[in-house]
């Protein structure tokens, strides 16, 4: 027998909704829910969906809250928890903050559902992003801290979606629900893995009514990978990095998801020891004279350009950095630079790890073969 209102337990979420009223009592233009399945999820830990009878989904997501997703046509639900935030499809006209998002929307074409950015026309290395901005599409609507109120009530915003910057800014969180604009914090890059962060996929699916094409994609995406990961380890030691200003140098933590990546593309992250003061640290510093005595010997370096762009020869490296000269990986070739688009491009993961799995069991592929690495000459 189907569960109705809430009921305790519910699996998925151990949401324990009790209070809410029968079917046979509510007002007839509201309804009760009836439990069906928890949505089902094979990597993300971040959030769980559990699915209702006429399309109602409530979303749990810890520390940004509880979303009941309701059908465009459906009734209200009544007696909902003063703690779950109901929104009402179609959700458009959404002020996108989290850059790690866009992607996503790219990838669900639903780009006109974007109506506010936190980041302006040049920040976006999404073209289609940067595009719809500089037609007009998408309008800028303020960074995090510093929203612009007046238009996000005017363009009648039906959600936020922020990354946890937000909560260093709990004011403004307030002030947008104040003014009746939801606020879900996206959470992706807390997964602890590649194919958990991709799966954040299926939550926008979940919002936007495109469950079937979001599950879709995603299985491309895991069907991508899934020779490389039935590979042997080509015993290839590899250094993630980037270098600082002030003359530290960046490094991923052991656990992070992109040490993952390098060991499921074949390779040894030779960092293997380094977790860090706190679970949603993915980086940390190394001194100079640390660096070189545990990654002057590694096969393959890999510098992440996100932060002070791209380098293109060896020289330039050189110069950031004047003890790599000396690195084992520097001397042989086997030195690469990330695309500076890649950590705003969240769904293509999965070619990144094919361009690391071709640089470790090929060492010299065909430059037009990859997609998010570039060779340091």
């Amino acid at each position: 027998m189907k569960r109705r209102n809430f009921l305790k337990a519910l699996p998925a979420a151990a949401l324990a909704l009790a209070g809410c009223g029968q079917a046979e009592t509510a007002p007839a233009n509201t309804a009760s829910l009836v439990f069906d399945h928890s949505y089902p999820l094979d990597y993300a830990a971040q959030f769980s969906a559990d699915c209702y009878e006429g399309g109602y989904v409530l979303v749990n997501i810890p520390d940004s809250g509880r979303f009941l997703v309701i059908p465009e046509d459906a009734a209200e639900v009544d007696d909902l928890p003063a703690d779950v935030v109901p929104l009402r499809q179609p959700l458009d006209n959404i002020y996108l903050v989290s850059t790690s998002v866009m992607d996503l929307f790219v990838h669900l074409d639903a780009l006109d559902c974007i109506a506010l950015s936190g980041t302006k026309a040049e920040g976006w290395y999404v073209e289609e992003a940067k595009q719809a901005m500089q037609e007009g599409r998408i309008a800028y609507a303020g960074k995090y801290s510093a929203p612009d109120y007046e238009r996000i009530l005017a363009s009648g915003c039906s959600l936020a979606i922020e990354n946890t910057m937000i909560l260093h800014d709990p004011a403004v969180k307030e002030q947008l629900e104040k003014f009746g604009v939801p606020v879900l914090i996206e959470r992706s890059s807390y997964e602890s893995g590649p194919l958990a962060r991709m799966e954040w996929l299926k939550l926008y699916g979940i919002l936007l009514g495109r469950t079937e094409q979001a599950e879709e994609i995603f299985r491309q995406k895991v069907e991508q990978v899934a020779p490389i990961l039935g590979q042997e380890s080509t015993g290839k030691t590899v250094a993630f990095f980037s270098i600082t200003s002030n003359n530290l140098i960046t490094v991923r933590r052991t656990s992070d998801y992109v040490a993952q990546m390098v060991g499921m593309a074949g390779g040894v992250y030779i960092f293997d020891d380094l977790e860090g003061d706190s679970p949603g640290q993915s980086t940390i510093k190394l001194p100079l004279e640390t660096f070189y005595a545990r990654a002057k010997d590694v096969d393959v370096l890999i510098y992440n350009s996100t932060i002070e762009g791209v380098v293109e020869t060896r020289d330039q490296l050189i110069e950031k950095c004047p003890m790599l000269e000396k690195f084992k990986a520097v001397q042989s070739g086997d030195c690469w630079c990330t695309a500076q688009s890649l950590f705003q491009q969240s769904m293509e993961l999965a070619d990144l790890i094919s361009d690391m799995n071709l640089v470790f069991t090929e060492g010299r592929p065909d430059p037009s073969s990859l997609r998010f690495l570039q060779q340091i000459v």
